[in-house]
């Protein structure tokens, strides 16, 4: 996420995390690990945690009950901004939480 559009998230970091963040950020306002071409995470298997989806709902202390639809709202409107509302991504996010077998099993973000 470009910072400048989402100040309320790094408010929300540590002093330490906020520091690992910019510094992941690129000069176009994209994540350096992120391969735009691909639309993958580089470094997904060790990607800090405030880059977790799941790791949201706790840094604005979302109670437990609704954790997974604050995720699923933040990524929506994350798409929404980046690639639009009837893009390919939102298809495919809402694709992957239609066809996702259980809350927790996976990651809808990252489809």
């Amino acid at each position: 996420m470009d910072p400048e559009q989402r100040s309320e998230a790094l408010e929300a970091l540590s002093e330490d995390q906020r520091r690992q963040y910019l510094s992941m950020v690129g000069p176009d306002g994209w994540c350096i690990h992120y391969d735009t071409g691909g639309r993958r995470c580089r470094i997904y298997d060790q990607r800090p945690s405030f880059c977790r989806v799941s790791s949201l709902a706790e840094l604005f202390d979302v109670e437990h009950q609704h954790r997974e639809a604050f995720a699923i709202s933040c990524c929506r409107e994350q798409i929404r901004v980046e690639y639009g509302g009837r893009s390919l991504e939102m298809r495919r996010f809402e694709r992957a939480i239609r066809t996702q077998s259980s809350p927790g099993d996976s990651d809808p973000a990252t489809g």
